[in-house]
């Protein structure tokens, strides 16, 4: 798979870890992920009132389910991030950095007035484009 981020000089430059947009070419396949919350095996919140390790929690676990498939976060061309209040971007988009390297997926960012717990402070769902 190639995968290169389209930049245009008549756009601002993006304020998180995300491209403008992301081009794929030479590719297998295509996983779509569903959205994931912050849960252990047993689907109890894992981090209440911590977005930095319900954001970790998610991006492992979704490393785990890409693994499935021959996918690793490397593959992500697209997320879509659910948050609760959006005061917190900074603290999601330094785990963010961890986890994903240039060329970054493009990316949206939504603020949701809940979550399916009241105690989930983010969900993410992504697409990844493999081979």
């Amino acid at each position: 798979m190639e995968k290169r981020e389209l930049v245009s000089s008549e756009l601002s430059t993006p304020l998180g870890v995300y491209s403008q947009a992301t081009e794929v070419t030479n590719f297998n396949k295509m996983v779509f992920v569903s959205g994931f919350t912050s849960r252990d095996n047993d689907g109890g919140v894992i981090g209440k009132g911590d977005i930095v390790l319900q954001t970790e929690t998610i991006l492992q676990n979704m490393q785990h389910v890409l693994a499935e498939s021959g996918g690793t976060l490397a593959d992500v061309v697209k997320l879509t991030v659910f948050i609760r209040d959006m005061e917190m971007f900074k603290e999601i988009h330094d785990v963010r950095r961890k986890y994903f390297q240039k060329p970054y997926p493009a990316a949206s960012m939504v603020e949701v007035s809940r979550l399916v717990d009241p105690d989930h402070l983010i969900e993410i769902e992504a697409i990844a484009v493999i081979g």
